[in-house]
């Protein structure tokens, strides 16, 4: 057992409640949960106890002032019953890169994967065996000072939650060209997950939605011409004789794990991935040669969605279902080396193993 981090069981596991055939993504959480808190100088009070509700003050400066950062990540489970979880290295890292813009403390990687083994491996019996689904893992830091005034927090609170949670868009999605709102300027905090980012989306997501779209694709935040993300993915455009994804230099898109999952396994079976600034101009041509095979999205919740139509200046790009080759074959490849039924070659699966007894 490591001996940082305290242990409180639950009296009562809630797990009979649930009905895995039907999981909705989000709303379901397994028993327990990860909390520490930095108290100015370190991290302090590591516990893993029971899910519960926290105490807060008003002035709790991250209602206030954004100061809020996540995860998000997943586990499997093997035949063995061993889980697995996907990549939990270069998740620690990622909230590091993103705690360091938000004038927040580091959490020691180490410590943070080792947090993680313990979680899981206490709620291992939540996690779905449906290769669909999965344990969605969230971890969240905030600022905790009470304080009403603009300055960093001195002290924050790291929890982790677990979610047992089904596909996250069970049938593929359709996007609007977003050419008025703006997810993320240069300078900003888009590489960041800054729950501000997502704050800042849901209005004109509201607005796609009422057009009868799914999700916003976002444009660059200067001339609009440039594609950056859509909704809550990294985004790929599969071509005839390539892949086109829009690069990271401009520090306004999210360095997505899964995005990065996926050209790694493209690159492998030697499919041309090119990163690279992708206009809006250049796929609405591309579609109308006939050369737009597919789009997809990616990320940690939705794994790959296909996009099925990009609604554009004011007529729909629609995507034929019979090209959706890449997407699918992505999706399972990711699926399965996550559950363990295709091999690990790339160093992704940290196996969940415990000194705990429970």
């Amino acid at each position: 057992m490591n001996s940082e981090i305290r242990f409180q069981l639950t009296d009562h596991s809630r797990i009979s409640e649930v009905d895995f055939s039907n999981i909705p993504f989000g709303k379901v959480f397994a028993d327990h949960m990860f909390v520490a808190d930095f108290d100015g100088k370190q991290w302090t009070n590591l516990e893993i106890c029971p899910l519960h509700r926290i105490p807060l003050h008003p002035a709790t400066m991250a209602w206030h002032y954004g100061q809020a950062i996540f995860e998000g990540m997943k586990a499997g489970i093997n035949q063995d019953g061993m889980p697995l979880l996907f990549r939990p290295y270069d998740h620690a890292r990622r909230l590091n890169i993103s705690a360091q813009r938000m004038c927040m403390p580091e959490f020691p990687e180490e410590l943070f994967v080792e947090a993680l083994k313990e979680l899981v491996w206490l709620d291992r019996e939540w996690i779905p065996r449906d290769e669909e689904s999965a344990l969605y893992i969230r971890p969240v830091m905030m600022a905790t000072d009470e304080f009403v005034g603009v300055r960093s927090s001195d002290h924050f609170k790291l929890m982790i939650m677990n979610l047992p949670s089904g596909p996250y868009y069970p049938k593929p999605v359709s996007l609007f060209v977003e050419e008025k709102y703006m997810r993320a300027a240069e300078g900003g905090v888009g590489f960041a997950k800054a729950a501000g980012n997502y704050g800042a989306s849901l209005y004109p997501t509201k607005l796609a939605k009422e057009k009868g779209y799914d999700q916003v694709m976002w444009m660059d935040a200067k001339e609009f011409k440039y594609v950056q993300e859509v909704g809550t993915m990294n985004i790929f455009f599969a071509l005839r004789d390539k892949v086109l994804t829009p690069d990271l230099h401009s520090g306004t898109i999210l360095d997505g794990i899964t995005r990065n999952s996926v050209m790694s396994i493209l690159r492998e079976r030697q499919i041309p991935v090119e990163e690279r600034p992708v206009s809006i101009k250049e796929i609405a041509e591309a579609a109308e040669r006939g050369e737009l095979m597919e789009v997809f999205g990616t990320g940690t919740a939705a794994v790959i969605a296909s996009v099925d139509r990009i609604g554009y200046h004011g007529r729909d790009i629609m995507l034929n279902p019979a090209n959706w080759k890449l997407s699918g074959m992505l999706k399972s490849e990711i699926n399965g080396i996550r559950s363990g039924r295709i091999s690990d070659t790339h160093g992704w699966i940290t196996p969940v193993r415990s000194t705990v007894t429970a």
